[in-house]
């Protein structure tokens, strides 16, 4: 597989502020903020791009939060140790990294400001996930210098599906119309090796004694106990960064793609792809995880079709499993960035379609079997074996199978009050707990438990009305779950 890698594609930037870069100042600043990571980054590739014309050497700056929402040890282990490595690389490159964690709530207010006085310009990543758009645009009324936004965040530029989708059908249909002359170029595997013997940036005094960069004990998680975040919710065991994702990455590709057709759906087998909380939190790109696969394939542009049919297999031109995972990767996680990115309030109650929206309306008032506090369904306190132990792996180990989810979702409704009430829940349970909690993707998994990119069906029951029903008694018929009830037991 050939891939080109030029200047980084127009649709994927944006001027934020309107503001003209600064020929004078000291560096080129880089705010890594969703992509962290060091290869296949479109806003560093960016940011070097600039560095390297303006003549200037490149800081870059990761800094982590101690007040978004649902801080834990847990979110803040995994974070940290994608820094670690960002660190090493950084180093390695002669580039100037500059790691900020915040010890008390606020204190890294004023810090990008204050290094934007002294940059020629800001390149920030571009995402709609989160609170990161309010985070760019509030930056972008504050600095007085160009704030370039660019998006690394998936195959289709995020401009270039300016509508919403109501299914994956009808929007894979749209990919597989548009997205081949986005395709190519893809971002640089290493950007940064065009910075090799060039001059680090130098970070001001000023800054540096008023925000301190973080120290190795910070970097190596042996601080977090005193920061103000959340310490019930443990570190679950899954080391991240960008080292650790690309070693998932390279043992899916070589042990467990060839399967994944058969396995992902099992519970009790290790059949899916586990880089999900990897691409959330940036320290892997989907460009690298498409490249993985399609060089294994023995793939190239030229294999695919050229009519735009919108089913899940034969477009791409590869085997089954790889067009079933690419379908995983490419069509459901970016409809799920689409929503967020062009449907208001996404996450809310009220962006269901219509047709759920009636249904769930209708059947909210149905007398539930069994009602559950909010409490005893994060307990795992139910009288559902299998429910209880999709619960207990969700909280010890920051995951939830894919195929169990579903059915985890559609029992909080069943023994919800109201719909409105499941959704808080499987949105609060999801965002404490699981490592790709908070992400559009995460969210689309939610939202389609109550009929968001699904369709109506029958027979009309009560509480579900059309939407989707799954049982647990259906759910061990279909897969077995004999060894994973074992694993999650009390």
């Amino acid at each position: 597989m050939n891939l080109a890698h030029a200047d980084v594609p127009d649709e994927r930037m944006r001027n934020l502020n309107g503001a003209a870069a600064r020929p004078d100042g000291q560096f080129v600043l880089y705010w890594m903020t969703a992509a962290r990571r060091t290869g296949f980054n479109f806003g560093l590739q960016r940011a070097v791009d600039l560095s390297l014309s303006l003549r200037k050497p490149l800081l870059v700056l990761e800094a982590l939060r101690c007040d978004y929402p649902f801080a834990s040890e847990r979110l803040h282990a995994f974070v940290l140790q994608g820094m670690c490595d960002q660190r090493r690389a950084f180093e390695r490159a002669g580039v100037t990294y500059f790691p900020f964690v915040e010890r008390e709530r606020g204190e890294g207010k004023g810090l990008l400001e204050s290094l934007g006085r002294h940059a020629c310009c800001v390149v920030a990543d571009d995402s709609p996930a989160f609170f990161l758009p309010r985070v760019l645009s509030a930056a972008a009324s504050k600095l007085g210098v160009a704030l370039e936004a660019v998006d690394s965040v998936g195959l289709l530029p995020l401009a270039a599906a300016p509508q919403v989708f109501p299914t994956a059908y009808a929007f894979r249909r749209f990919l597989q119309k548009t997205l081949r002359p986005h395709l190519l170029p893809f971002p640089r595997p290493e950007p940064l090796a065009r910075l090799v013997g060039h001059d680090g940036a130098r970070i001001p005094e000023e800054v540096l004694r008023r925000w301190p960069a973080a120290t190795d004990d910070m970097l190596a998680g042996r601080e977090s106990t005193s920061l103000p975040i959340a310490h019930d919710v443990a570190p679950a065991g899954i080391p991240g960064g960008e080292r650790e994702g690309r070693r998932r990455l390279e043992r899916f590709v070589g042990k467990r793609l060839a399967r994944y057709s058969e396995d992902r759906n099992q519970p009790e087998l290790e059949g899916t792809s586990g880089l999900s909380p990897f691409l959330h939190f940036g320290h892997l790109s989907a460009h690298e995880v498409f490249s993985e696969v399609a060089r294994s394939e023995g793939w190239s542009e030229d294999h695919t079709a050229q009519r735009a049919t919108g089913s899940k297999e034969g477009w791409w031109g590869m085997g089954p499993c790889a067009e079933a995972f690419v379908d995983q990767l490419v069509t459901w996680r970016e409809l799920g960035h689409n929503a967020a990115a062009r449907m208001p309030g996404y996450t809310s109650f009220g962006s269901l379609p219509e047709w759920a929206l009636r249904t769930l309306h209708k059947h909210a008032s149905d007398a539930r079997p069994v009602l559950y506090t909010p409490e005893e369904l994060e307990g795992a306190r139910t009288h559902d074996r299998l429910w209880n132990a999709a619960q207990r792996q969700l909280v010890r180990e920051g995951r939830l199978h894919n195929y169990l989810r579903m059915l985890w979702g559609k029992k909080i409704l069943e023994w919800s009050p109201s719909p409105r009430v499941a959704l808080e829940v499987m949105l609060r349970l999801n965002d404490t707990y699981a490592l790709d909690g908070r992400d559009p993707n995460s969210v689309s998994g939610i939202l389609w438990c109550l009929g968001r990119y699904d369709r109506p069906w029958g027979p009309e029951r009560p509480i579900f009305g059309t939407v989707r029903y799954m049982s647990s008694q259906n759910t061990a018929r279909k897969v077995s779950v004999r060894e994973y009830l074992r694993r999650y037991a009390e």
